[in-house]
């Protein structure tokens, strides 16, 4: 048997089948039924072999607003960073290859997104990663980052996608980044608004198809 499908044996078994219902990705225990899904992307010249499934955020495929965040944002190759609401791990696990020297964190609320990432990260052999499961950033409150990533959890509400924006504030080391993708019609400009009252420093790095790419600095 593969690495691979030994993985995806331990993947499913391991978490509860459940039931087919309605329901977004927000949320800690999905009960969808198990669709597995293999992608292959090149991101940042890497090449990538990404399981998706059922319950999670863009399961056929990588969304097109991740892409332009993982191809825009700047990762030190020795930073500290975190990656919120990290579905089944295309932004964390690149910038955890960008930062060969440094370390990521990845969270998510959803359990399945969890065990996803975790196997992503086995399957593509990156091991300078911490994944855990977390509302927003409960988990990882006494850590501090360089850099947080986020495309943030919009089906959530923007009481939910605000409290990202603070919490990431919180734990960033002075002169830290927070990059955002968020598309206008789903409140990128509401989104700047509420970054503006927190940090020093707020840009618009990339704009296409209607996604906006935010960095705010930290002061």
């Amino acid at each position: 048997m593969s690495q691979e499908k030994l993985l995806l044996e331990v993947y499913v078994y391991g978490l509860d089948g459940g039931l087919d219902m309605s329901e977004h990705y927000y949320t800690s225990k999905p009960s969808a039924r198990h669709d597995l899904h293999r992608l292959e992307e090149t991101l940042r010249g890497h090449k990538l072999t990404l399981v998706t499934d059922a319950g999670v955020f863009s399961k056929k495929g990588l969304d097109f607003g991740s892409k332009l965040l993982i191809e825009t944002m700047a990762i030190p190759r020795d930073a500290r960073v975190l990656d919120v609401g990290c579905g089944y791990g295309p932004i964390g696990l690149s910038a955890a290859l960008l930062a060969d020297r440094g370390h990521v964190t990845m969270v998510d609320i959803n359990e399945r997104a969890v065990e996803l990432s975790r196997h992503n990260a086995e399957l593509n052999r990156i091991a300078n990663v911490t994944i855990l499961q977390s509302d927003r950033l409960e988990e990882v409150k006494e850590n501090v980052f360089d850099v947080v990533l986020t495309n943030p959890p919009i089906r959530a509400g923007k009481e939910v996608v605000h409290s990202i924006f603070e919490q990431a504030y919180e734990a960033l080391a002075a002169g830290g980044q927070l990059w955002v993708v968020i598309q206008k019609k789903q409140g990128a400009p509401s989104a700047v608004a509420k970054l503006e009252t927190l940090f020093a420093e707020v840009t618009e790095v990339e704009r296409d198809k209607g996604y906006w790419i935010l960095k705010a600095v930290k002061q």
